[in-house]
């Protein structure tokens, strides 16, 4: 099935090798005092070449817009001193939220690949039920999403203990705040 006249998706060696890439990467995480389950990487759509990652860093720096895509994007546009990412795919290890593909449209990516589904994260943490693939059809600008690719891997980020206890903290500022 094409998207807004893209080509049909597709789950290819490349695709899981960044998936996986990205998986590691934030995998490390989960031995700091700061684990996180969501990374996010760019890379040059035709090369190849890596541009940026990052992981999520709402709690850490009390910014809850700092989730992992939308800082690869800052980072990336900061680092090409341009606005757009035209020309760059997105790999996350997991389908990016409303606010996340959003921000990946407005960069002009060309695609978006993920591993985890949205699904499998709102188990753990709360979640915006608006598949990113949704919000890239209702959009004038045209970004490929494809995903799941290596979701059942990029899962056990959610599963891993370390995180586990994380969401627990994550769950526990989140009711204090609410009181107020």
């Amino acid at each position: 099935m094409a998207l807004h006249g893209m080509k049909k998706p597709r789950d290819t060696a490349f695709d899981r090798e960044r998936v996986r890439e990205i998986f590691d990467f934030t995998a490390k995480s989960l031995q700091t005092a700061h684990p996180v389950a969501f990374g996010a990487l760019i890379v040059n759509t035709s090369t190849g070449e890596r541009l940026m990652r990052a992981t999520n860093a709402v709690m850490r720096e009390n910014d809850p817009s700092a989730h992992a895509e939308t800082r690869a994007v800052r980072l990336a546009c900061k680092k090409l001193k341009r606005p757009s990412l035209a020309g760059y795919t997105m790999y996350s290890t997991c389908e990016p939220c409303a606010m996340c593909m959003a921000n990946a449209l407005w960069a002009r990516l060309d695609r978006v690949v993920f591993g985890a589904a949205i699904a499998d994260a709102s188990k753990y943490v709360m979640q915006i039920y608006i598949p990113a693939k949704e919000v890239a059809r209702r959009s004038d600008m045209k970004c490929l999403v494809e995903g799941p690719v290596l979701g059942d891997l990029c899962k056990t980020l959610f599963t891993h203990p370390n995180m586990q206890k994380a969401f627990r903290t994550w769950s526990t500022s989140r009711k204090i705040s609410r009181k107020r």
